[in-house]
């Protein structure tokens, strides 16, 4: 097959538009073309008035070389990738050895899913519930202002991008085509097929919890054991002869002993006890940046008008999203980050007494609101203490910032809210404007500034008018800000070596977001592939 890529096309182009624009790109006879699929389709919008749709094409030529000849030196035209996903191993029959999965979000059950692929029969634990009973109590929060410590928006099958826009895109390198592989499992779990070619594909929260109990399935089916309920309380390990350790097996918090060399780390970015136990245990951490910032919300009406132009409301391109970063005067980057269209801002925290936001859409992205989080990176020598002494300072500086969020919300998981123009005028809000927030259990009106340190104030109060020079009404007065964003990614990483192993903890896989290597469903399933690749190889090298 040919690829040809870069094919712009009018927005409003009639369906049968495509086959007679190759032809005349690549000067071929009407015949000559026996056969096309889109592998991607993205949008160019700068021009508002005459945006373009931009293909990626895989074509089936009567004469594929000579096309290839006659367009050598066009970068555009080549021959089409192969991204079938090759399997690096099977387990032989009679193997005893089980690999454990500890956490079942995108990278834990993408992981367990190639390890029983394999034929490798993986033992997966997650210490939170099913996804049906996880959504109810996660409503309990939302709804009831009750929060379940081992099941919300962080614990639980599915992992915390279950509650979320469903984003299936990353910019992360991928020469082997782990991505692909991702997205065709989860379109085999009921996603829809436009995931495979949409330059911006999503999924949104229902029909990621149907793709979950799916996937559950399949790894059952092929020899895997799912366990709900399953806390690990530490690991089983032991010094070898040359001084590190060895994964011999893990304890759970009910006391029972699970035996196993070889266990993936896929916990998610908020398993904070498990960060503690592991750094007591001589598990090597490290702090590492992150991000902590509000999340704000405008009406999508006018996120669509300012990208779209007249063009807004085009089913093709749906709710505009945005990306938006400024290099604020006091040396911090503020930036725009897991925006969601037609969504809802929602809270998200794990621990009680604290507050923390999220975004969430579904697939329709049809709520009046969009909103990102506006977040500003901090550094591990932003946090009180020596991050060399203690990596876990991190975790405890979000802490803070989260119980400051629920003092300032009315200490009963309301999260505090201010209108953007009283943010930028360092007033608190006493009245919304025409913009409802849309974050359950509600909102109390403050000022926000109690909510982060100084300096993530003043980029935030410098990045707002400055965003406005490139969507015009992002700095609008009734637009609402609420906090606080502090999960945007992991306060920890857990080294590992090339051979994706712990840098000293032999048999222990750390992976995802959890362990400071993904950033959204997508790169934690490619990442959950590649620590079960290097799994699978090392232990049947064993064998």
């Amino acid at each position: 097959m040919l690829r040809l890529t870069e094919l712009k096309l009018p927005l409003d182009h009639a369906p049968d538009a495509l086959r007679p624009a190759v032809c005349e790109r690549l000067r071929l006879a009407a015949d000559a073309l026996l056969d096309l699929s889109i592998y991607r389709r993205g949008y160019d919008a700068r021009n508002k008035r005459n945006i373009q749709l931009i293909y990626t094409l895989d074509l089936t030529l009567r004469d594929e070389a000579a096309v290839l000849a006659r367009f050598a030196d066009d970068r555009n035209v080549g021959p089409t990738p192969d991204f079938a996903y090759q399997y690096v191993a099977h387990a032989p029959a009679g193997l005893s050895e089980r690999p454990v999965v500890i956490g079942m979000g995108p990278c834990g059950f993408m992981a367990g899913l190639l390890l029983a692929q394999m034929g490798l029969r993986p033992i997966v634990l997650e210490r939170g519930k099913v996804v049906r009973e996880r959504t109810r109590d996660t409503w309990d929060l939302w709804r009831k202002n009750t929060l379940h410590p081992e099941s919300n928006v962080q614990f639980g099958e599915g992992g915390a991008g279950t509650f979320s826009d469903g984003k299936l895109y990353s910019q992360i390198s991928d020469p082997q085509f782990r991505g692909r592989k991702v997205l065709e499992e989860f379109v085999a779990a009921g996603a829809p097929e436009e995931i495979l070619y949409v330059s911006k594909p999503h999924v949104g929260t229902f029909r990621l919890v149907k793709m979950v109990e799916n996937i559950r399935a399949k790894i059952v089916e092929l020899g895997g054991e799912i366990r709900f309920n399953a806390r690990v309380d530490r690991l089983d390990l032991e010094k070898t002869a040359d001084g590190v350790q060895q994964v011999r097996g893990l304890f759970l918090a009910d006391g029972e002993h699970i035996a196993s060399r070889h266990v993936v780390l896929a916990v998610g970015h908020s398993a904070r006890d498990t960060f503690r136990t592991l750094h007591e245990q001589g598990v090597y951490v490290e702090a590492k940046p992150f991000a902590i910032g509000f999340r704000i919300e405008h009406p999508q009406t006018l996120i669509d008008h300012a990208r779209f132009g007249p063009n807004a409301g085009n089913p093709i391109l749906g709710a505009a999203d945005y990306k938006l970063v400024h290099h604020a005067s006091n040396g911090r980057a503020a930036y725009s980050f897991c925006m969601c269209p037609g969504g809802q801002v929602v809270a998200a925290t794990s621990e009680p007494g604290r507050v923390v936001t999220n975004g969430m859409s579904q697939y329709s992205r049809a709520e009046r609101n969009a909103n990102s989080a506006l977040v500003v990176n901090v550094n591990p020598e932003d946090f009180p203490g020596d991050a060399r002494v203690d990596p876990l300072i991190g975790m405890e500086f979000q802490r803070h910032w989260e119980s400051q969020a629920f003092i300032a919300g009315g200490s009963d998981y309301r999260a505090p809210a201010q209108r953007v123009g009283d943010f930028l005028a360092g007033r608190p809000s006493t009245a919304l404007g025409q913009v409802e927030p849309s974050y359950q259990p509600g909102v109390r009106l403050t000022d926000l500034a109690s909510c982060a340190p100084d300096y993530v104030i003043q980029a935030l109060r410098e990045a707002i008018p400055a965003f406005e020079r490139q969507i015009r009404g992002y700095a609008m007065a009734d637009a609402i800000l609420t906090g606080v964003e502090t999960r945007t990614s992991s306060p920890i990483r857990i080294k590992r070596g090339d051979d994706l192993q712990s840098l000293n903890t032999r048999g222990l896989y750390p992976a995802g977001e959890g362990a400071g290597y993904a950033g959204g469903i997508l790169s934690a399933g490619v990442d959950g592939i590649k620590v079960a690749e290097a799994l699978a190889l090392d232990l049947l090298a064993e064998h």
